[in-house]
């Protein structure tokens, strides 16, 4: 609709076809250049190259981590950057390479969580939904480019919190799985909340796409010394709206996605696993237990791997399914955590 109305009101030789071709030139072919658009008229193509620009970033560098994995950086109109992660994966079934990419919501975070650099940076600016989407269009050009497998899942983990900036979020993830553009499945896509739980109800009422929640404690006190955002939606506000929304029939066959990162002494006793179990008990779920990354000015330490394991065991002998997220990428300040490092506020505020 905001395609229709831009161009309905800029160009003169635009025709109610001439919609659906130019949307799947930039979303289906990926297309960087209106001239290559061959069916589109000669005026159209001139009008658009006058009044349009295909991408909303730019792509202005990739860093590689030593597993492979790819931090992009991408430059903005306003002179920030954001960074989204090519993660690649390998199933055990299958020899091809298959990627997730991490897309960034916003320059920085407001949320303040004491285990995550890019939340302690504060809120810098909300990306436009374009700006969001163009992250995943670049990243499918780029591997495309570089003759390796497309992207397969597009997780909201990256710098922000997505519910933070619902409004355009909400519309990427529209743009992200419509069929006639990027034609994502729903299911492999992912948004990540720290809780807000207002947003969390909307998110799930006008979407397909999966929630993941990053929950990391097991009590109002610990949660609210680690996520502030506790302290406005607290455990029982979160859980009982997740406990009404995933009893709704539009998600009645879907899970949450619990995150939970390790930070040993703070949330990782078996004490904290057997809370974890009775606080998710009414609510269809997964747990993905995520070992701390490191960063400067955090004196937050990783759980050791035994005693991941040994959490880990304790929830799936108990019937709640819980795997551990492989950490990738954080020698080059990719991983869970550790986006913003190195971005300048004052070289942003300057623009």
């Amino acid at each position: 609709q905001e395609l229709v109305h831009f161009l309905t009101g800029k160009m003169a030789s635009v025709k109610p076809f001439h919609f659906k071709q130019l949307w799947a030139w930039m979303f289906r072919a990926l297309e960087r250049d209106f001239d290559a658009m061959s069916n589109l008229p000669a005026s159209l193509r001139e009008e658009l190259n006058a009044h349009a620009c295909l991408d909303e970033v730019d792509m202005v560098r990739a860093v590689q981590a030593g597993d492979g994995t790819h931090k992009l950086v991408f430059r903005l109109e306003s002179g920030g950057e954001v960074e989204s992660v090519v993660i690649p994966s390998t199933h055990s079934n299958r020899a091809s390479v298959r990627h997730t990419l991490c897309i960034s919501s916003q320059v920085g975070c407001a949320m303040n969580c004491q285990f995550c650099y890019t939340a302690r940076m504060g809120l810098w600016q909300h990306l436009a939904a374009g700006e969001i989407v163009d992250q995943v269009v670049h990243a499918q050009r780029w591997l495309r480019d570089r003759g390796e497998a497309p992207v397969r899942n597009v997780v909201f983990m990256g710098m922000g919190e997505p519910l933070h900036n619902p409004d355009n979020v909400i519309q990427a993830c529209r743009i992200l799985c419509d069929p006639q553009g990027l034609a994502f499945s729903p299911k492999k896509v992912t948004v990540s909340t720290s809780g807000l739980v207002p947003e969390i109800r909307r998110y799930l009422r006008e979407t397909s796409s999966n929630l993941a929640v990053s929950l990391n404690a097991t009590t109002d006190e610990v949660r609210s010394q680690i996520m502030p955002i506790n302290r406005k939606h607290n455990l029982v506000d979160l859980l009982g709206a997740l406990e009404e929304e995933y009893r709704r029939p539009a998600r009645r066959k879907s899970k949450v996605l619990f995150e939970y990162v390790m930070l040993r002494g703070v949330n990782d006793s078996m004490r904290d696993a057997e809370r974890l179990l009775k606080l998710t008990a009414n609510i269809p779920s997964k747990v993905n237990l995520v070992p701390f990354n490191g960063h400067d000015g955090s004196d937050m330490v990783s759980s050791e791997s035994s005693h991941v394991a040994c959490f880990r065991n304790y929830l799936n002998s108990r019937g709640l399914v819980c795997t551990v997220r492989e950490s990738k990428g954080s020698d080059g300040m990719s991983a869970c955590g550790q986006l913003g490092k190195g971005l300048s506020k004052r070289a942003f505020l300057k623009q």
